[in-house]
């Protein structure tokens, strides 16, 4: 056998053996194009060289049918490692990387503030109870005095899956906290009628609607309803409540002021507007001159939400309330723009890390 066929051998084995190394199974190494043309060089070949160059190829065909053997098994031996290791664990070094400094991170605006909110509503004698981001027909709407066809409906632009309840009705994305209203009220019913307890909860919690986003606008927010049931509450109760806590979140004395407005599970139902805390009820850009910001949809427990919850409307009576996390973290720090909280632009989270603002 001349030089070149050795050659031609030599190299076709360097070759696959590199492959092999590389992961290349063993059916692809032997049916490669550079084997087979090995082969199909021995009936080309002059008769006193094919024996020796097919014995050759034959036993290249073996070497990498071995390689290939030793190379699955050299795979089932690996040491296993730890693709959720925080360092060099898997190297045998035990050496942790630097962290990133402490002024570089903070806690979203929004869960730092949603945190102060409750905390102000806690010590006011609330508990705390979380929304769900998935609800049904019944709590999202009937519950509420929400009937079948109610033209109220049209206002909720809801977001609905294609799995259905019991009722065979699409579960809803809710358009607002209110759908734990229902649960609160009776959860908690026994306490309020035994006497021991009003009924007194608050429930924050994400929100969807079908908006069109703008500065003022987004289709997924939070909100925080609120929930207080005992016997006899008034209008007057509700305002209080709110004004209180108001004042309380933005440390400073507020006028206020209600207008007359509709919603299904109250009656009379309320929109609540505070003073502007940046120009103390002047007018300025924020509050458009007005001097007032509304800032709240309030009202008394309509009965048939309460009947929907076993209480007995003519003994007891409550109010409620829901109001956007994000409005109120807007009018505070002063942000212009809703959708900077979802952006996640380092430039605007920066600002309210521990040390402030970093470049």
């Amino acid at each position: 056998m001349n030089q070149e066929l050795k050659d031609k051998i030599n190299n076709t084995r360097d070759v696959l053996l590199k492959r092999i190394d590389d992961g290349l199974d063993k059916s692809t190494v032997l049916r490669s194009p550079e084997l087979k043309e090995l082969f199909a060089l021995i009936s080309t070949l002059a008769d006193d060289q094919k024996a020796e160059f097919g014995q050759a190829v034959n036993q290249l065909r073996q070497e990498l049918d071995q390689a290939t053997k030793d190379s699955d098994t050299s795979k089932h031996n690996l040491v296993p490692i730890d693709i959720t290791a925080p360092f060099a664990i898997n190297n045998g070094e035990q050496i942790k990387p630097s962290l990133l400094p402490l002024e570089y991170g903070s806690i979203h605006p929004l869960m730092s503030e949603l945190e102060r909110i409750v905390n102000i509503f806690s010590t006011m004698g609330f508990t705390i109870v979380e929304s769900r981001e998935i609800d049904d027909d019944w709590h999202m709407f009937e519950s509420l005095n929400f009937p079948e066809g109610h033209p109220a409906r049209d206002d909720y632009d809801t977001f609905m899956t294609v799995q259905t309840d019991k009722d065979r009705k699409p579960f809803i994305a809710p358009a607002h906290t209110s759908t734990m209203q229902n649960r609160i009220l009776n959860s908690q019913r026994s306490t309020l009628v035994e006497g021991l307890a009003p009924i007194a909860a608050v429930i924050p919690g994400r929100v969807f609607r079908n908006e069109d986003v703008d500065p003022r606008h987004e289709h997924t927010f939070y909100q925080l309803e609120g929930v207080y049931v005992d016997r006899n509450i008034s209008i007057g109760n509700l305002i209080a409540t709110l004004k209180s806590f108001l004042e309380s979140y933005f440390q400073r004395s507020l006028q206020i002021k209600t207008q007359p407005f509709y919603f299904p599970f109250t009656e009379p139902s309320l929109e609540y507007a505070m003073s502007c805390p940046f120009c103390s009820g002047k007018g300025c850009r924020i509050c458009s001159h007005s001097g007032w910001i509304e800032l709240i949809g309030c009202g008394m427990i309509h009965p048939n939400v309460l009947k929907a919850a076993s209480i007995n409307s003519d003994e007891y009576q409550g109010f409620a309330w829901g109001m956007g996390i994000e409005r109120l973290v807007m009018l505070k720090q002063g942000i212009e723009d809703i959708r900077y909280f979802e952006s996640g632009k380092l430039e605007f989270l920066r600002q309210f890390s521990v040390g402030g603002n970093k470049e």
